[in-house]
């Protein structure tokens, strides 16, 4: 799943996309037809010792834009209406478990919880669903926006920088 091409111009070019540098270890798993990435996957740790909750990070400009459209436009309490408090909560037992078993056997400092993003219930930000199942996750708030995607390419009367909260 790795898809580091330069180490070196992969973390410029993440700190560029970001607008700050990168606080951890990461790698891009999935990248554009350009070799851009689009989604990193991070370390559950950052570098100064904090926990990581988000294991998998949205950080293609274009997806990025686009999935802010569709977030902006309630398509966060549309998706976890549409897909169901169950279906989510399971998801997010999978992505913990995942990002929890990276986490090494000798750390005793804070370990991230909740599931995907840090979410405890329910959907807090479809940027992260997307990531885990754009990087291969079964994720069905990931699939949900992509199923939608095309709809909000299109867009531009809806606000691209719609934050998670």
């Amino acid at each position: 799943m790795n898809q580091q091409l330069d180490p070196v111009a992969d973390r410029l070019r993440v700190a560029e996309l970001l607008g700050r540098e990168p606080a951890g270890a990461f790698e891009v798993v999935v990248r554009n037809a350009d070799g851009d990435p689009v989604v990193l996957r991070n370390a559950p740790i950052l570098d100064n010792g904090r926990p990581m909750p988000t294991l998998y990070w949205l950080a293609g400009e274009y997806e990025r834009r686009v999935v802010g459209r569709m977030e902006g436009d309630g398509g966060v309490r549309r998706a976890e209406a549409e897909v169901g408090l169950e279906a989510i909560d399971a998801a997010h037992r999978r992505y913990a478990a995942e990002r929890d078993a990276e986490i090494p056997v000798d750390h005793d400092g804070p370990r991230p919880s909740a599931g995907v993003g840090g979410t405890r219930k329910g959907v807090k930000c479809l940027h992260a669903h997307y990531a885990w199942y754009l990087a291969g996750g079964d994720d069905p708030v990931g699939r949900w926006v992509a199923e939608r995607f095309a709809e909000y390419e299109d867009r531009h009367d809806l606000p691209e920088d719609h934050a998670c909260a």
